[in-house]
């Protein structure tokens, strides 16, 4: 009986040493499985500008990678580079020029991927104005956005011998992100991307004829060919938050993830503007559809891979912002390329395309008010 009652507590020791280290390993498990929370901060509202990350939240790819996101909209009284500098959000997204602005007056921030490759900003005029180009502004009523949206107008007309700031040489009106202020005619010119606001005056009925207005009734002026056209959304992060190596994995991976979902928009356009309107965007489908194909023609083709920094455009995008006064100082450090190449190289390696060389902008016809 005594040899019984050993062996029977022997084994109870074995089995309570067996939960134990099962208990610790599944806590382990769990941790290890346990998604990593982090915040994206947008530029603005939801529309398809912002497409590949509603999709790779959508189709998993955050979650695949780790990861749970939560997205939060813009909006104009909204600057990204706050967002972040203050801790709210861990990802922004905004247009290089305002991150060198904001590190040129001290902000420790650094862009991690460069997703638009091309600039997209017009100034719009009518037709009948006779104002074809940016010299020919000068004394005029010129609408541009505010927070950092400005800066490629400035650049232009500086460029131009114009001062922006100089009520002699040009009025500038702070436009509202709208489209009223050029359609009632209360301005001589107003800002447009080509994605979105220009759309939305091709969407508008012009009231003399009861039909769509066309690209023949407006002049559009791009700051590509202003010669002051300046790369546009890109994703940033702190910079003392990314010293971290774990926040650099972390970067990688959203990056990886991010870049995917680009992709799966690319492929499939109409199904990434469902995924947009889902997520409660407040412009229709017929819009929505004609901004994600215009979205895909700033992104691909990409020679480099998607989100790679082209260091060229880098470097004229901060020439032009200290040549004309956007910054102060030389631009230097404002990117790192290395987790951006590395989400590439993975993204390669599992047969994705992160170039899009055969991409072609597909025909999307204009509705009227976007529905």
């Amino acid at each position: 009986m005594k040899r019984n009652h050993w062996v029977v507590a022997a084994l109870a020791l074995v089995a309570a040493g067996l939960a134990a280290w099962g208990a610790v390993a599944a806590t382990a498990a769990s941790k290890r499985s346990e998604a990593t929370k982090v915040t994206l901060q947008l530029k603005w509202v939801t529309q398809a500008q912002f497409a590949g990350y509603y999709a790779a939240s959508a189709k998993g790819f955050y979650k695949q990678a780790g990861l749970d996101v939560k997205i939060k909209v813009g909006g104009p009284s909204i600057t990204p580079e706050l967002v972040v500098a203050g801790k709210q959000a861990e990802f922004g997204i905004d247009w290089l020029p305002a991150l060198l602005a904001a590190r040129d007056k001290g902000g420790d921030l650094v862009n991690v991927a460069q997703v638009f490759t091309r600039s997209g900003m017009t100034e719009l005029t009518w037709r009948d104005s006779g104002i074809t180009s940016i010299a020919k502004m000068r004394g005029k009523k010129v609408g541009v956005w505010c927070c950092g949206n400005e800066n490629e107008l400035y650049a232009a007309l500086v460029k131009n011998g114009i001062d922006p700031k100089n009520p002699k040489d040009i009025t500038i009106v702070n436009q509202p992100f709208n489209m009223d202020l050029l359609l009632q005619r209360q301005v001589d010119a107003a800002a447009a991307m080509t994605y979105n606001e220009l759309a939305q005056v091709l969407e508008t009925k012009n009231p003399k004829t009861g039909q769509l207005y066309t690209l023949k009734d407006l002049n559009v002026i791009t700051m590509e060919k202003a010669g002051t056209g300046m790369l546009e959304d890109g994703i940033f992060v702190r910079g003392d938050w990314l010293k971290d190596k774990a926040n650099q994995e972390t970067t990688r991976k959203f990056l990886e993830a991010s870049f995917r979902g680009w992709v799966y928009c690319r492929d499939h356009r109409v199904e990434c503007t469902t995924i947009v309107l889902k997520n409660g965007s407040l412009l229709g489908k017929g819009h929505q559809t004609w901004q994600m194909n215009e979205i895909n023609a700033l992104i691909w083709p990409v020679k480099q891979g998607v989100g790679v920094m082209d260091k060229a455009a880098y470097a004229r995008t901060a020439k032009i912002a200290k040549q004309f006064g956007v910054i102060k100082k030389a631009a230097s450090g404002a990117y790192v390329d290395t987790y951006a190449k590395q989400a590439v190289a993975r993204l390669k390696q599992q047969g994705v395309d992160v170039n899009g060389t055969k991409w072609k902008k597909a025909v999307v016809k204009v509705t009227a008010g976007g529905k």
